[in-house]
């Protein structure tokens, strides 16, 4: 990769963190690209030479955020009777490491735009497909139904989290 490849792949991923941040705070609807460009301190078109909209945009973030849920459910190891737990822990470092751009992806379901909607549908059916196989890999009993409990209880700490009520979490102790 040369110098102007790298710096503009750390450009990208400015753009990307700053999106994150915005959409975060904001939502999608009150986000715009010319915010995203003057957070990271480049022109709205350069943004444009990335991401061809604000939806192009926002669904980049949504997939690297989803990126790393799977890819963190896919190499947690433990022991099968601790795997739902050192996945849920893989979960909080990601929320922990990535907070935005996390608790964007696990509440995209509520932005009503088509293909928001149906990148999101695709992407917990992915997540859903990949636990429940780890779980079935395991030897867990009743997979399917611990992997929607588990999902359920991701939607959960993402809620708790966002909206700052970790009371919602007592069903942990």
């Amino acid at each position: 990769m040369t110098p102007k490849d790298t710096a503009a792949q750390n450009r990208k991923e400015q753009i990307l963190e700053a999106a994150a941040a915005l959409f975060a705070e904001f939502g999608y609807y009150k986000t715009t690209t010319a915010e995203v460009a003057r957070k990271v301190g480049v022109t709205q078109p350069y943004v444009f030479h990335f991401f061809k909209s604000k939806e192009e945009l926002y669904l980049a973030v949504l997939k690297q955020a989803t990126d790393r849920i799977v890819h963190a459910f896919t190499i947690t190891e433990a022991p099968p009777e601790q795997l739902p737990e050192a996945m849920g822990e893989a979960f909080f470092e990601l929320l922990s490491n990535y907070r935005n751009e996390i608790l964007l992806a696990m509440m995209a379901h509520a932005t009503p735009e088509p293909a928001v909607r149906e990148f999101t549908r695709s992407v917990f059916d992915q997540v859903y497909d990949r636990v429940k196989q780890r779980f079935e890999n395991a030897g867990i009993p009743d997979a399917g139904r611990k992997t929607s409990i588990f999902i359920g209880h991701g939607l959960m700490c993402a809620l708790a989290e966002s909206i700052q009520l970790p009371k919602l979490l007592h069903w942990e102790q």
